[in-house]
């Protein structure tokens, strides 16, 4: 193991999880069920590999390592297609609904038959890429408007490839939290409707629709799986990635539902500092990770409901341990397929090798040779200059 990982600064926050009713009500096994109907039956879908990590898994100390890669989803090389265009269908299906005193199914909008009707809608959301790219795809399957807000660090590749689909691109001064707070003024100036993966106060369904549509990703993880694993890393950002994971996998496994670890930058760490605080804790970006996709400053109100009950570790890595695993992964030395995965990818992974080379993180985190891990890699290359420059450099795992 590179000297890397094992001089990493790993900051742990125990969580207090009460194992409560909230992965049931505020996620329920309806709205995963619903996703789940409406997703696989678009063009194109299929299910994304997951890949067992056999050769690091020895090397590390674990008894598995189940790797679920996103970068095929869609061909847009994240786990957010299945996110920001099922929220999109649902926004357009009950404003649509409303607006025509009559319930329009997402089918009937996907299938084209008010198609003039969506033309006359704009949807909005602030991203760091993959999200934005979702919602202008799936605004473009339906020939609905989109602005996509992002902040000064977002890459010109990222923006660019949401203009590609469609979306008016609008670039300010900032960060990420900035752009969120843009949207929502001017949607609620122009009479747009904002589509985020992140909820506040009085804004809730359509970020459930965007976690219900993450679910279809863990379901497809559980089925290929023969046993509940004994811990899952998971990245953190806005929380709701982690509490949709952490919902599907109660509702799947039950009482054998793994061990849940928050995985976050230790830039961009507000979940942590939730759990420290007990209460959903917004924090200030000084520095933006390289993790662009993880650098969210302000949890989402209801992922946190799900994530206090559920979530037992908190995390965070420094960016040091990033580009390491990315060519970990890309470069494999122990007879592990090649993978091309992007920086918001490996926080799970970077965590599970650091934290394997420090005896007492293992021991807090319950860390041992018969773990079976599951990670959740949540982006392939959706930047190749950002891929390029961090598997670029020497090192073995």
């Amino acid at each position: 193991m590179t000297t890397v990982f094992a001089a990493a600064t790993l900051n742990h926050v125990s969580g207090s999880p009460t194992f409560g009713d909230a992965a049931m009500r505020v996620l329920s096994p309806g709205d995963f069920a619903e996703a789940w109907d409406e997703i696989t039956a678009w063009e194109g879908y299929a299910p994304t590999p997951l890949i067992n990590l056999e050769g690091l898994s020895k090397v590390i100390g674990v008894a598995r390592l189940d790797y679920k890669h996103e970068g095929p989803r869609f061909g847009l090389g994240s786990f957010k297609a299945l996110g920001g265009a099922y929220a999109a269908m649902r926004v357009l299906s009950r404003e649509l609904s409303n607006r025509l005193g009559q319930e329009i199914a997402p089918a009937d909008i996907r299938a084209g038959k008010y198609r003039q009707e969506c033309a006359r809608i704009t949807l909005v959301s602030a991203t760091d890429g993959n999200h934005g790219r979702s919602l202008a795809w799936g605004c473009r399957r339906v020939g609905t408007r989109c602005r996509i807000y992002i902040h000064a660090q977002v890459s010109e590749a990222r923006a660019q490839a949401m203009r590609d689909l469609g979306a008016e691109v609008i670039r300010i001064d900032g960060d990420y939290d900035t752009s969120v707070a843009l949207a929502r003024q001017d949607a609620e100036a122009n009479g747009w409707f904002v589509v985020s993966d992140t909820s506040w106060e009085g804004y809730h369904d359509p970020p459930r629709d965007v976690m219900a549509g993450y679910g279809v990703m863990t379901r497809e993880a559980c089925v290929a799986l023969e046993q509940a694993p004994t811990h899952v890393f998971v990245q953190g950002g806005v929380g709701g990635l982690a509490a949709s994971v952490a919902a599907f996998l109660r509702q799947y496994w039950g009482v054998n539902a793994p061990r849940l670890v928050v995985v976050e930058p230790e830039l961009a760490a507000c979940l942590l500092a939730s759990a420290r605080a007990g209460a959903p804790t917004a924090v200030r970006i000084a520095e933006e990770t390289v993790m662009a996709g993880l650098s969210c400053g302000e949890p989402s109100q209801m992922a946190w409901e799900i994530l206090t009950e559920e979530t037992s570790d908190f995390l965070t890595i420094p960016d040091s341990i990033v580009g390491p695993t990315m060519r970990a992964l890309a470069r494999p030395e122990f007879g592990d397929p090649e993978i091309e995965a992007g920086e918001s990818a490996v926080a799970g992974l970077a965590a599970a090798i650091a934290a394997r080379r420090s005896r007492d993180l293992s021991a807090r985190l319950g860390l041992n040779e018969t773990s079976r891990i599951l990670l959740f890699g949540s982006e392939g290359v959706t930047d190749p200059e950002v891929f390029a420059r961090l598997v670029k450099g020497k090192g073995h795992v």
